[in-house]
């Protein structure tokens, strides 16, 4: 959803064109995640046909260059596992400090603080509350 919701708010779509953004969004992530990739054409034919090749192809052309080829956004996730590796800390602590990360991502207060933030306060505090002292 990251790809659709970043592409929308920087470029106008018209409503029979949402769809197309669908599948091209679909390709985008298959090609950044997945190890094959599927057809153009396989997917147009999922969709019933209803835009060709070349629209999709266009409509990916679009979209990479209005996101500026930044396809991913870094997330708490990413900077945990660096946070958590850096302190090289025992399992217990990894399991309580995803367990923070989790009661944030409920808490709309929590989107102000970017996920580096987030993160290395759910690491310091699984720590505090674990009683592991730092080195």
């Amino acid at each position: 959803m990251n790809l659709i919701d970043r592409f929308l708010a920087v470029q106008l779509v018209i409503r029979e064109k949402l769809q197309l953004v669908g599948i091209t969004t679909f390709l985008l992530a298959c090609k950044y995640e997945e190890v094959s990739v599927p057809v153009v054409e396989d997917l147009i034919l999922i969709y019933d046909k209803a835009y060709a090749r070349k629209e999709a192809l266009e409509m990916e052309k679009l979209m990479v260059n209005a996101l500026q080829f930044n396809m991913t956004v870094p997330t708490t996730y990413v900077f945990m596992r660096q946070f958590l590796k850096a302190s090289q800390s025992d399992k217990k602590v990894d399991l309580v400090s995803f367990f923070f990360i989790e009661l944030c991502l409920v808490e709309y207060a929590m989107l102000r603080f970017p996920p580096s933030m987030v993160a290395a306060a759910a690491v310091f505090t699984a720590q505090c509350t674990l009683g592991v002292s730092r080195k």
